[in-house]
């Protein structure tokens, strides 16, 4: 949809992206995020100590705004965002959150969703939010209401159809035209969510929403669906002192890297244009086919060369996404739980990328999986995953050997990590003088009892069948 000022978004954007990329500091990091899906915010304070203890960094927890509704999708559904309340939790929930986890050393990041409203078309008919029945809720309990507000007059609407493109649904998913100015909709006459207009009154607000969050002490905005933002939104609202000392990374689903249509329409553009980082969605379909039964591990040998993976301080890697599971669209890409555990160790085994552990708490009502992933960030192979990459991060990687059932590579001679995901042990003769290691040290195996001792020039490595070592010193 034409928009009359999408000439001119593009230029600014353009213009802005120099000053924006210079006053950035680039974000090499590699601390593993949990990623607390639909968790309520008291049930992360309940685990803070657990989680420091588990080896993670940050909780990327859902999205801090006012929605309502049981479903894991209502949550990103804002029917205001100048206030916290919504099944997981209250301002104040955040703000114990915020405090528990920083008593632990682990920082708080945030779900935000900013191209849209909820689509609440079944009761009203006016593009008014939060609407005259959330108003007359707030004035009943002004007191509470005021409790949990970020910011905003309360007693007002915060957007009018002013503020929306007009209606109409996404027809052409490769058009990025048709992403950024039309809705997302669903069937049967679905008229979609809401889509925002970035006028000025509109970014004011979501600018004000993210500095009152970062005020409350979040270190890190994951950004909903911003292959949905025009890269002049993205730009005007995400400015330097707002992201100043943050960690900002974008949701953009591609279905590879390098030569993907979508990869050049969406993903490749908000990199170009912006220092976010982004979900690794080109490394991750490396990984799928690396690890499906016809693929090679060699695919793995190194990606980025490629343009199959983004580049390291840049990326969030991951082996499973919230929408994967919970989206009948995208359930294909679902590994099964050996390869997904052997990707979870190349993930936290490599170096690059921040690793993103996918947790879930959703009702039995919308869990498909029988609960599979809820308690998986707490499982001892993931623990000790975790503490493997704690020991070898920031040592770089050298890949020794793959092929299509083998990957080998070290981490500087702090570690050594190797990868089969066949049926059958594999050997890989390593030969010390190429690659060098300590002698006399065992390498001791953090997923098992295993250990390897290195004393002479070639030293046979083998790998049990469909297994991973991570052995450190």
């Amino acid at each position: 949809m034409p928009k009359s000022t999408f000439t001119k978004s593009i230029t600014k954007s353009l213009l802005a992206t120099s000053v924006v990329v210079s006053l950035l500091p680039a974000y090499a990091q590699a601390d593993t995020i949990l990623h607390a899906f639909n968790w309520k915010y008291s049930d992360i304070i309940h685990q803070a100590e657990q989680i420091a203890q588990a080896g993670y960094k940050k909780v990327l927890i859902s999205p801090p705004l006012k929605s309502t509704g049981p479903q894991w999708w209502a949550r990103y559904q804002p029917q205001d965002i100048r206030v916290i309340d919504s099944p997981v939790g209250n301002k104040q929930d955040l703000q114990a959150l915020i405090a528990a986890l920083k008593a632990q050393g682990v920082e708080v990041y945030a779900d935000i969703v900013l191209n849209h409203m909820a689509n609440e078309s079944w009761k009203r008919d006016d593009l008014n939010y939060p609407g005259s029945d959330l108003l007359t809720q707030y004035s009943q309990n002004m007191a509470y209401m005021n409790q949990q507000k970020l910011f905003g007059d309360l007693e007002q609407n915060q957007f009018s159809a002013n503020d929306f493109h007009p209606a109409g649904c996404i027809t052409d998913w490769s058009n990025p035209g048709h992403v950024q100015y039309w809705r997302l909709c669903g069937g049967n006459g679905d008229t979609g969510l809401p889509d925002l207009d970035p006028n000025s009154w509109v970014i004011d607000q979501q600018k004000r929403y993210l500095r009152a969050l970062k005020d409350m002490g979040i270190k890190g905005f994951r950004v909903d669906a911003v292959k949905h933002m025009s890269d002049y939104q993205i730009n005007q609202v995400f400015t330097p002192d707002i992201i100043a000392g943050l960690h900002v990374f974008g949701e953009v689903i591609t279905s590879g890297g390098k030569g993907s249509n979508d990869y050049h329409s969406f993903l490749e553009p908000y990199l170009n244009n912006t220092n976010h980082a982004a979900y690794d969605f080109p490394l991750f379909a490396s990984i799928r086919n690396a690890f499906s039964y016809h693929g090679s591990l060699s695919q793995l040998h190194d990606p980025q060369a490629y343009g199959q993976a983004l580049p390291n301080d840049r990326a969030i890697t991951f082996t499973i996404t919230h929408d994967i599971p919970t989206n009948d669209g995208f359930r294909y890409q679902i590994m099964d739980p050996t390869s997904e555990k052997l990707a979870y160790a190349y993930i936290l085994g490599k170096d690059g990328g921040s690793p993103l552990i996918y947790s879930d708490a959703l009702d039995p009502s919308e869990d498909k999986d029988n609960g599979r992933w809820r308690d998986v960030w707490n499982q001892e192979y993931m623990v000790n995953m975790i503490s493997f990459h704690n020991k070898v991060q920031g040592k770089s990687m050298e890949v020794m050997y793959s092929d299509q059932c083998l990957l080998v590579f070290k981490r500087e001679k702090q570690g050594l990590v190797g990868i089969n995901k066949c049926a059958e042990s594999r050997t890989y003769t390593i030969d010390t003088h190429r690659f060098e290691f300590n002698w006399y040290q065992p390498y001791n195996d953090t997923l098992s009892q295993h250990s390897e001792t290195f004393s002479s020039r070639y030293h046979a490595l083998t790998i049990p069948a469909q297994t991973a070592r991570m052995l450190a010193l």
